[in-house]
């Protein structure tokens, strides 16, 4: 028979190289300081009813990153279009073709410029409070951040307490004295942004 799992290989390639291709192709520095802003990740596959047959079915789920700018639509077609690459680069997939399932959370993409007043304000007020600047960077997750511009037309930033690379983990955790500090820093913020309002 013809493996699934094989053919699967075939696909993963193209998802390599359309992830490779859509990194090469971002120059905004809040991004490319990421190294790889837009990840693609198979994080499960499964298929086969028997370990002494040949796979004729695999079924492999995974993130698909919205590029800075880009509508969850048009990821999906970007998707797609990878998908479609690599059914036409292989004679048995020509026939019996990959497909593409969009389900899950789908998040677009918001932003608000490094120059922008919040940003520069709150980044300022944390250095005087903490003596550390934090970086002003993009972050490859879903965030409400999206609503609140795209929707809401707020400016938002991402400030908080912890490690992002233990976020969602089985050890996730934030250091008390974290919380206590940020907070400091936003109740300060507020304070000043209310006072250069009334004022």
């Amino acid at each position: 028979g013809v493996s699934a799992l094989d053919n699967l290989y075939v696909v993963l390639r193209a998802l390599e190289a359309d992830e490779t291709a859509r990194n090469a192709a971002e120059t905004d520095p809040l991004m490319t300081a990421l190294g790889l802003p837009y990840p693609t990740i198979v994080g499960i596959v499964g298929g086969g009813e028997w370990a002494s047959t040949v796979l004729d079915r695999v079924v492999a789920d995974g993130r698909y990153g919205v590029r800075l700018g880009q509508s969850p639509a048009d990821a999906a077609a970007d998707l797609r279009r990878a998908v479609d690459a690599a059914n036409a680069s292989d004679l048995f997939l020509r026939e019996h073709p990959a497909t593409v399932e969009i389900v899950g959370g789908q998040f677009g993409s918001g932003r608000v410029p490094s120059d922008h007043e919040l940003p520069v304000r709150l980044a300022a007020v944390a250095e005087q409070l903490t003596g550390r600047r934090p970086a002003l960077l993009g972050e490859p997750y879903g965030a409400d951040m999206r609503l609140f511009i795209n929707e809401g037309n707020t400016p938002c930033v991402m400030y908080g307490p912890g490690d992002v690379k233990v976020a969602h983990s089985a050890d996730e955790h934030v250091p008390i004295a974290e919380v206590e500090e940020c907070a400091r820093v936003l109740a300060t913020w507020v304070a000043r942004e209310l006072a250069l309002r009334r004022g």
